[in-house]
């Protein structure tokens, strides 16, 4: 169960300037039913002061919070004091958000985005994150979202812009692709010098230090298997053996050995001599490596 401050559980409860009005000088929609969220904004903006501000929400608690939240802060204010709002301002006068609602707040940014772009005679559809490719067709966020919030945030993991912006949270096949992403944002990062960037070190080695050490699922998978493709399989099929990655349990991970490794007096050696060997001093001094069949 997911904990929540006082401040969200009373702007659910009793949520602030709910509704729509009618004759708007803005307006900003964003999000769709059918990904479970939707939030539509308007304004009443006289010499550029926010006059009133109303919403109307489809999603859960959170999403009506971060929408009650979003619309007492800028009430009042003058356009150029609300251009620069952004999730962590949603999220800062709520009092906390859990990571898994984090993507409500970024919903009130962008909603609030949309209505600056509306006031200004353009279209959403302009907006620079609509250009670009999608990469999560569950939840129709693009791979300029992804970067655009993964850098705004400070996010380094899967989880990290699942929770931010929901991609990755459907069917799972867009995951992958999200780690390459993040992979290629952080290293062209790398590539500036500054302090707390970890300049100098390799993309491996930086993750591991931005996330304390741990290394998400998708990020252990992939560099079990450019271990096993570049480290292990060229020493094996000198001999002519060759080894396959069947699956990855926590901690633990399942291999058949082929060619002449199979069936070889020696593959308990290959295995815990070579290969647990390698990936324990490359990926985690925690893993453990058995044949498959023998798990």
């Amino acid at each position: 169960m997911w904990e929540y401050s006082k401040k969200v559980m009373n702007h659910y409860e009793n949520p602030r300037n709910v509704g729509e009005i009618e004759d708007a000088d803005a307006t900003g929609e964003v999000g769709s039913l059918i990904c479970g969220d939707a939030l539509k904004l308007t304004l009443k903006i006289d010499n550029g002061i926010i006059k009133d501000a109303k919403f109307k929400t489809f999603g859960c608690g959170s999403a009506i919070a971060s929408a009650s939240a979003l619309t007492e802060l800028i009430k009042g204010k003058k356009l150029e004091e609300v251009r620069d709002i952004t999730n962590k301002d949603i999220v800062k006068y709520l009092g906390g958000l859990p990571q898994e609602k984090m993507h409500c707040s970024v919903m009130g940014q962008e909603a609030l985005e949309a209505a600056l772009l509306d006031f200004k005679g353009e279209k959403k559809a302009e907006k620079e994150d609509d250009e670009g490719e999608i990469i999560c067709k569950c939840f129709g966020v693009t791979d300029t979202k992804i970067k655009r919030v993964a850098l705004s945030n400070n996010l380094h993991s899967v989880e990290e812009i699942t929770n931010y912006t929901k991609a990755g949270g459907g069917c799972g096949s867009c995951l992958y692709k999200i780690e390459e992403i993040l992979d290629d944002l952080w290293r062209n990062v790398d590539r500036i010098p500054g302090p707390g960037l970890g300049f100098g070190l390799g993309l491996g080695e930086r993750q591991k230090k931005l996330s304390g050490g741990k290394m998400t699922v998708v990020q252990k998978i992939k560099r079990i298997e450019e271990i096993l493709e570049d480290e292990i399989r060229p020493i094996l099929r000198r001999d002519g053996g060759d080894i396959d990655l069947i699956d990855v349990v926590d901690n633990k991970v399942i291999v058949r050995l082929m060619g002449m490794c199979q069936g070889c007096h020696a593959a308990v050696l290959t295995l815990k001599g070579l290969v647990e060997e390698k990936l324990q001093e490359l990926v985690d001094p925690e893993i453990e490596v058995v044949e498959h069949g023998l798990e």
